[in-house]
C-alpha cells in the first residue's frame, strides 16, 4: 500500500468516527425529532370512568430509612382507585430502620404489604420475588427514592387499553441541583433522553429502555432478571418489545428523584449500568434482525453506537495523530482534539479554585461517561456472579 491510499484510510477511520460520534448525540436525535414534529401518541387510553385494570406496585428496598416514608405516601396519595392498587414492598436486608418504619407504615396502609429479606441480593432478584406474590394486571416497578404524583399511577396504567402495549415509561424531573457538582449536566442528559424516548414511543412504540427509578409492564410480559444482571430494566424492557409489543413513554407520567451532584458517585453507577449494557447487548443483539419498524434503527442508533462511543474516540484520536504527521489541516486538528481532553483537567483546577462552568462541565461529564462506557466493556467480559451494588448517593 503507498502512502495516499494508507493516508486516506486513516482519513477515513477519522471522520467515520467522529461522525458516528455525532451521528449518535446529535444527528439521531434530530431526525425523530423532526418525525415526530406535530404528532402525539395515538394509542388507545383508559378514562377515569372506566374499568381500571388492578395494578401491582413493587419496590426494592435498600437502606431507605430517609426516603420510604415519602415514597409510601406518594403512592397511596393518588387518584386511582385505591381497592385497585397494592404496593409491595421488598426490603433487600437492610441495616438501617427501612423495616422498622415499613412495619409501622403496615398499620396505616392496609394495602401495604412487607417481605423483609435476611440475605441481600440485588434489585432485580427482589423484585422477581415480588412478582411471584403480585396480584395485579399490571405491575408498576418503582424505586424508594422517586416519589409519585397524584395522577402518576393513572398515568403510566392509561394506555394498556390498547392490547398492543406491553411496558410504558415515566417522565423523570430531578430535583435538588447544585451548582458546584454534575446535576445541571446529568439533568440535561436526562431530560434529553426522555424526550429521545418519546419520539421513538411516538414513531414506533421502539422505545429503548425505560427510566428505572418507575414504570409499568403487563405481568404476562414480566420476564425474570437473571440473576447476575446489573441493568434490569433495560432487559425487561427488551423482552416486551422481543415479544412483539410496543414499549412507550408517557410524558404525563411524572415522578421525581434528587439528582447525584459528585462525579465520582456518578462515574462508579455509569460503570455498572454500561457493564449492565454490554450484557444486554449479547443478550438482544439478534433484535437487529428483527423486521420490527424501527426497532434496529432505535436499537443501533440511540444505543450501540453510544456503548462503542469509546472505542470510536479512541480510533478518532490514534488516526488524527498518525494524520498529523502528514497534514497541517490534520495537525490543527489534533491541537483542538488535544485542548478538548484537557479541558476536564481544566475543569478540575478551577473547581478547587471554587469556580464553576457549566460549559467545562458539560464536557467532563461527556468524557467520563465515556471513560465508564469503556471501563464497563471490560468488566462486562469477566464473569459477573450477582447485580447486588452500592446504591449511589442522592443529594
Amino acid at each position: 500500500m503507498n502512502n495516499t491510499v494508507i493516508f486516506c484510510l486513516l482519513a477515513l477511520c477519522f471522520w467515520l468516527s467522529a461522525g458516528i460520534i455525532f451521528y449518535s448525540y446529535a444527528i439521531f436525535p434530530l431526525i425523530i425529532s423532526l418525525l415526530t414534529k406535530k404528532k402525539k401518541i395515538t394509542e388507545k387510553k383508559y378514562n377515569n370512568s372506566d374499568n381500571l385494570p388492578f395494578v401491582s406496585i413493587l419496590i426494592s428496598a435498600f437502606n431507605e430509612e430517609d426516603v420510604i416514608e415519602k415514597k409510601i405516601y406518594s403512592i397511596f396519595n393518588t387518584t386511582y382507585p385505591l381497592d385497585k392498587i397494592e404496593v409491595l414492598v421488598g426490603s433487600d436486608a437492610s441495616t438501617d430502620n427501612t423495616d422498622t418504619i415499613m412495619k409501622i407504615l403496615l398499620k396505616q396502609y392496609p394495602k401495604l404489604k412487607f417481605f423483609p429479606f435476611k440475605d441481600r441480593r440485588g434489585k432485580g432478584n427482589v423484585i422477581n420475588n415480588l412478582y411471584e406474590k403480585s396480584k395485579g394486571d399490571i405491575l408498576l416497578l418503582t424505586d424508594a427514592n422517586v416519589i409519585l404524583e397524584q395522577n402518576t399511577i393513572f398515568e403510566l396504567v392509561k394506555y394498556f387499553k390498547d392490547e398492543s402495549v406491553g411496558l410504558v415509561d415515566s417522565r423523570m424531573i430531578n430535583t435538588n441541583l447544585q451548582k458546584d457538582g454534575i446535576s445541571f449536566q446529568e439533568r440535561a442528559y436526562i431530560t434529553r433522553e426522555v424526550y429521545i424516548k418519546h419520539n421513538e414511543s411516538i414513531l414506533w412504540g421502539t422505545m429503548m429502555g425505560p427510566f428505572g427509578g418507575c414504570f409499568a409492564i403487563r405481568k404476562e410480559l414480566y420476564s425474570k432478571v437473571p440473576s447476575n444482571f446489573l441493568v434490569d430494566d433495560f432487559y425487561i424492557n427488551m423482552k416486551v418489545l422481543e415479544k412483539g409489543y410496543k414499549s412507550i413513554n408517557n410524558l404525563s407520567a411524572k415522578v421525581y428523584e434528587d439528582i447525584p451532584n459528585k462525579l465520582g458517585d456518578e462515574f462508579r453507577r455509569k460503570i455498572r449500568i454500561a457493564t449492565g449494557n454490554f450484557q444486554n447487548l449479547r443478550a438482544f443483539y439478534k433484535l437487529l434482525f428483527r423486521k420490527t419498524k424501527g426497532l434496529a434503527f432505535c436499537f443501533i442508533s440511540h444505543k450501540i453506537l453510544r456503548w462503542l462511543g469509546p472505542f470510536f474516540i479512541i480510533l478518532a484520536f490514534i488516526s488524527n495523530l498518525i494524520l498529523a504527521i502528514y497534514s497541517v489541516l490534520y495537525l490543527y486538528l489534533f491541537i483542538a482534539h488535544c485542548f478538548l481532553l484537557i479541558l476536564p483537567l481544566i475543569d478540575y483546577l478551577l473547581k478547587k479554585l471554587n469556580y464553576n462552568s457549566n460549559i467545562l462541565r458539560f464536557i467532563t461529564h461527556f468524557y467520563s461517561m465515556n471513560i465508564a462506557l469503556l471501563t464497563g466493556f471490560f468488566k462486562s467480559l469477566k464473569s459477573i456472579e450477582t447485580n447486588v451494588w452500592k446504591p449511589t448517593k442522592r443529594s
